[in-house]
């Protein structure tokens, strides 16, 4: 979807990515958005929920697709979460693409701090396929949409609180219990906008098992970071990141 371009701080979208108003989610693949005086078929880039916003009426910034492959026109990259009138501050929802920024900052040495080194992709560790091994340190991306900032004026809806945590839970037992001597493991919570550090929830039934595997890879050595960028309709920039364990 983009490159590096010639600002090698920022990772540059090829072609700018183009306003719009989410009109309506009819299902988890598709959103539907009117563009100009258009309204056109998108993929949705996440199946899971967007924070407790009923998306309806929501700005939106798209991509172009480049291929007659594809069922959809365009992918819906970011939305904001404010009124129309208090203006857009966006929101990445593109878990896949959130993988590919990363790894923009890490071979440009921008998160140097958590992990240098030689860039490779998928990378398998135990009965897993950790995202990148950057040197002698193991990266897991993960890219949390469930709880999102939203303003006053956004309609909310109510959904069903279960959640899979099945692989994150399995990756968390491998980058644990599989570390060889002189590596490190991090899991890197990146958001495609700028939130506030990440507190761990109160435990209870429903995330117990999220929250346990989380201690027990803790007490085993395996970091977390969090990485916070900015998207705009050129690119992504990287705002701060920090440790967060």
């Amino acid at each position: 979807m983009g490159s590096a371009g010639r600002d090698r701080t920022m990772f540059k979208f090829q072609e700018p990515l183009q306003e719009g108003v989410v009109v309506s989610r009819p299902n988890r693949f598709i959103m539907m958005v009117r563009i100009g005086g258009w309204t056109v078929r998108c993929h949705c880039p996440t199946t899971g929920r967007l924070g407790d916003a009923a998306i309806s009426n929501v700005p939106c910034l798209v991509s172009r697709s480049r291929t007659r492959a594809r069922k959809t026109e365009a992918t819906v990259e970011a939305i904001s979460l404010r009124p129309v009138t208090e203006g857009e501050s966006w929101i990445g929802i593109n878990q896949t693409a959130a993988n590919r920024y990363v790894e923009h900052f890490l071979r440009t040495d921008q998160l140097a701090r958590m992990a240098s080194g030689q860039v490779r992709r998928e990378v398998r560790l135990g009965n897993s396929r950790i995202d990148f091994l950057v040197g002698e340190t193991y990266v897991e991306v993960k890219t949390p949409l469930i709880s999102l900032p939203m303003a006053e004026g956004i309609r909310r809806v109510k959904h069903a609180r279960f959640d899979s945590f099945d692989r994150l839970i399995k990756h968390m037992g491998d980058l644990g219990s599989d570390l060889r001597k002189g590596k490190r493991a991090v899991i890197v919570l990146c958001y495609l906008y700028n939130a506030a550090p990440f507190r761990r929830p109160p435990i209870d039934e429903r995330n117990a098992p999220i929250v346990l595997a989380a201690e027990e890879a803790r007490r085993r050595g395996v970091e977390r970071w969090q990485v916070n960028l900015s998207l705009t309709r050129e690119g992504v920039k990287l705002v701060k990141y920090f440790r967060n364990d």
